[in-house]
């Protein structure tokens, strides 16, 4: 191996770690993606202001104990908001957002030209669909925390804050519930690498960012439908969706962690294949543009 080489292999992560960030900063910087992080901040101020005005009035957050266990307990404690927000924008608001970013990574890249552009500096076509996914990552992990960060504010600004009830009846302090609610939005986080490498797939297949992102919605829409038909249960814990409210056994103690388990191991296959399948397509393709 000459001294080249060498070099270049050591500048290698350096130079990774740069492309990461100029990703990560371009994605961050379009206003579609700061309007997707406006909506999921907002998710939770219109729950918490719901649940206010409901309680308020004399009724009973959870519609009378009949609403989801999280819901019903925000009046008790604000940190359920984090948990109620991150149970609602889950099913869709979120991965949607995660959908729009993956299905414009590298399809937005060629529909504006610039993809062609990208790959004469020296980053290889590996290094770049590598930084492009984990911009997406890093994205998953930061739409998280700003619906789990604004569910903390405005559950702090509405309702009382203190020892936390689990769902299992065991009483813990409010520093342990904090630690649980970090641990939540790591797991939600985690929880959209599937559907952040589907998208990813779908965006090497076109030169439209927009068909990449309605393409991936869209999947995203139909493969929820079928994870709620009873006659598809042979199929549904085979969809990416299906354990992602596997999260609210964090609030439990024991904390069950079966169901978390099949969760991330359901990812991992997800990113596995749909990560190799995009490997394969962007690195065999003709860039034209």
């Amino acid at each position: 191996m000459s001294q080249a080489d060498t070099l270049t292999r050591s500048l290698w992560p350096i130079r990774s770690l740069g492309l990461f960030r100029s990703e990560l900063v371009t994605v961050l910087r379009r206003w579609r993606t700061l309007a997707l992080l406006a909506v999921l901040a907002g998710v939770p101020v219109l729950i918490g202001i719901a649940v206010r005005i409901e309680t308020g009035d004399g009724g009973s957050a959870g519609g009378g104990g009949g609403g989801p266990a999280f819901v019903a307990l925000i009046t008790n404690n604000g940190l359920f908001l984090v948990f109620a927000s991150l149970a609602a924008t889950l099913p869709f608001f979120l991965p949607m957002a995660i959908g729009v970013v993956a299905g414009d990574a590298v399809a937005g890249e060629a529909n504006a030209g610039t993809l062609r552009y990208l790959l004469v500096a020296p980053a290889g076509r590996t290094r770049l669909l590598v930084s492009k996914y984990a911009s997406i990552l890093a994205f998953c992990l930061i739409g998280t925390l700003v619906v789990a960060v604004s569910a903390l504010v405005t559950g702090a600004l509405l309702f009382p804050l203190g020892d936390v009830t689990l769902l299992s009846g065991t009483t813990v302090p409010l520093s342990e519930g904090l630690l649980r609610a970090l641990l939540v939005a790591l797991v939600v986080a985690a929880s959209l690498t599937g559907i952040a490498a589907l998208g990813l797939f779908i965006s090497t297949l076109t030169n439209s960012g927009i068909a990449a992102m309605a393409t991936t919605v869209g999947l995203l829409i139909t493969v929820q439908i079928v994870d709620t038909i009873p006659q598809l249960h042979a199929v549904q814990p085979y969809l990416f969706p299906h354990y992602w409210l596997s999260f609210a056994d964090l609030v439990r103690d024991p904390v069950y962690w079966d169901e978390m388990r099949s969760n991330f191991q359901l990812q991992a296959l997800y990113v596995a294949v749909f990560g190799s399948a995009a490997w394969a397509r962007f690195t065999t393709r003709d860039i034209l543009a």
